[in-house]
This record gives C-alpha cells, sequence and structure tokens, in this order.
C-alpha cells in the first residue's frame, strides 16, 4: 500500500506515493532521476548516498522516503546556483578534488554543512565533517583542502 508524501528537493515540491519500504536514496535515484547521488553499499557504511534534509548530511539509503514527508532535501544537483558554481565546487575543481568522481557528490554536501554551520572551519573539523564518506581514491588530501579554500573563498577565514 503507497503512502502520499510531499517533499521539497532542490528547491521543488513533489506529492508523490511511496512504498513503506522506499528509501530516500531510491526516490531520488529511480523516481525523480536525480543521479548525482549515488548509492555504493546500501548499509550505511561509505556514505556515498549523503544528501541534506533540513540542512543535516544523512545517508539517504538509511532513510525511509516516507520519513522525509513535509521536509527539505538538497542534492547535489541542487548545489550550484544560477550564477555558476558553488564555492566548494569550484574549490574542488581547482584543488584536483575530484578523480573517480563516485564520492564527490557526498563529499561536497558534507563539505556544504559543515561550512554552513562553521564558515572558517579547521583541517580538524574538516575531517571530522567529512569521516563519514569514503573515497575510494584516497584523496582525502585534496578534498580537505578544497573545502578549506572554500571557507575561505566565502568569508570563514580563521
Amino acid at each position: 500500500m503507497k503512502v502520499p508524501i510531499d517533499l521539497t528537493v532542490n528547491g521543488e515540491r513533489y506529492e508523490l506515493e511511496v512504498e513503506p519500504r522506499e528509501t530516500l536514496v531510491e526516490l531520488l535515484r529511480e523516481r525523480l532521476h536525480l543521479t548525482g547521488t549515488k548509492e555504493g553499499c546500501g548499509t550505511g557504511d561509505c556514505g556515498t548516498c549523503i544528501v541534506l534534509v533540513e540542512g543535516v548530511p544523512v545517508n539517504s539509503c538509511l532513510v525511509l522516503a516516507v520519513d522525509i514527508k513535509g521536509r527539505q532535501v538538497l542534492t547535489i544537483e541542487g548545489l550550484a546556483g544560477e550564477g555558476g558554481l558553488h564555492p566548494l565546487q569550484e574549490s574542488f575543481l581547482e584543488k584536483g578534488a575530484v578523480q573517480c568522481g563516485f564520492c564527490t557528490p557526498a563529499m561536497l554536501m558534507s563539505g556544504k554543512a559543515l561550512l554552513d554551520r562553521v564558515p572558517g572551519a579547521g583541517e580538524e573539523e574538516i575531517k571530522s565533517a567529512l569521516s563519514g564518506v569514503l573515497c575510494r581514491c584516497g584523496s582525502y588530501k585534496k578534498i580537505v583542502e578544497a573545502v578549506k579554500a572554500a571557507g575561505e573563498k566565502m568569508g570563514g577565514k580563521r
């Protein structure tokens, strides 16, 4: 039996019927065709499915779509503004923090959540905020540098 929900994704409101067991990552990828969010392990261990729900990073493979009723979700597709790339995206490109790209959306979303809370985040805060995302390429140093540079671009110098 499907359950009606409403939610806002990347600023767009949706009214849908979902299966009680349907996860948020399934809803995003299969129903809304927002494939930037990746599903890696399906158990919350790798973090590649992280999106922001009300500004908080969540593993979308662990969250049921019915539990997102009435809430706001931001995915990688909604990160860039009309004026161009988000400073985090720019910094990832500038610092060479993108290799295979599988973890990149989750790293960006985790970085955004941190910089929204702590604009001048230091290296240890950045490492902690990104610790839930597994980078299979081992680009952690460049990713941390990119988040730090983005924070500085956004006016959060320490």
